[in-house]
């Protein structure tokens, strides 16, 4: 490309000021510079850009044409560098979160009313459609900070643990399982089990082929709010975080195993500077008691 940003800076100086003497002066270069500069672009060019008129220089057609957009470039260049430096300074920007489940989203929200009294100018953007692919989004520079309770080793990738959450059993109200003080995998054997994510991907699954154990059938849902109405209508079981259901009527929830099953949840960030709203986002997430009981 011919055109240079420092030759947009030269015909915006020269035609304020009228003359390369003080267009100099206002770019800080000398006058023997801004001419050679101005002869090399004209040259690169093959047209002159200004014509002396009554010891003023003046836009030439070439040069109007250049100068609009000069004027569109160095405004959008210099409104690039404003947002940068508010940026460098935590005054605005744009924080891009994922988490490895769909029920997260149910308590992620809330927590933004806090962080948002420190940080008015920084928005948080939740980014559900990449959910099952929370670590590859944050490689790629899509997200900013992921929400994982599994997650492959990878020297780019910084983990903050930040809370546990136990996987229960949810079944009928009637039913046989609902009795006992918990379950193990072999209990469901004979169970269509629902889950928020199809069986290969599903954390508790694996942890009841673990056992040896297949159900009779596996069926995947989305929507917790779906799962439990399924589950309350007696076609199926599932297993949720205990948190998600709370005391919903019409179902029980049993403990996976005597020592129940437990997520270990981490704030996945690139290992890079942590900029201060992030690292305040994750102290929110890490310190939220309210829906997430800590393991007893």
């Amino acid at each position: 490309m011919n055109v240079e940003v420092r030759h947009l800076q030269l015909v915006e100086a020269i035609t304020a000021e009228g003359s390369v003497t003080r267009a100099a002066e206002r770019l800080n270069v000398t006058q023997s510079a801004l001419s050679h500069q101005l002869r090399e672009i004209e040259d690169r060019l093959g047209t002159p850009l200004f014509l002396r008129i009554n010891r003023r220089l003046s836009l030439a057609p070439a040069g109007e044409r250049l100068l609009a957009s000069a004027r569109r470039v160095l405004e959008d260049l210099r409104m690039a560098e404003q947002d940068i430096a508010r940026l460098a300074k935590n005054q605005d920007g744009v924080i891009r979160v994922s988490t490895a489940c769909y029920t997260c989203y149910s308590w992620l929200p809330p927590l933004l009313a806090p962080f948002h009294r420190r940080f008015p100018r920084i928005d948080v953007e939740i980014v559900p459609e990449i959910t099952r692919s929370a670590t590859d989004a944050l490689l790629e520079r899509r997200i900013d900070l992921a929400l994982v309770h599994e997650v492959r080793r990878d020297a780019r990738i910084r983990l903050s643990p930040v809370f546990e959450d136990e996987i229960v059993v949810i079944v009928p109200r009637g039913h046989a399982l609902a009795k006992k003080a918990y379950v193990v995998a072999a209990d469901l054997a004979n169970e269509n089990l629902i889950l928020h994510s199809p069986a290969d991907d599903s954390f508790f699954a694996r942890q009841v082929r673990a056992a040896g154990v297949r159900p009779r059938k596996f069926s995947h849902v989305t929507l917790t709010e779906a799962i439990v109405e399924l589950v309350r209508a007696g076609q199926g079981i599932s297993a949720v975080p205990r948190w998600t259901v709370g005391r919903a009527s019409g179902i029980a929830t049993v403990r996976f195993t005597k020592r129940g099953l437990w997520r270990k949840w981490s704030a996945a960030t690139l290992k890079i500077e942590m900029p201060e709203p992030v690292a305040t986002l994750i102290d929110l997430i890490r310190s939220n008691r309210v829906t997430i009981p800590a393991r007893k």
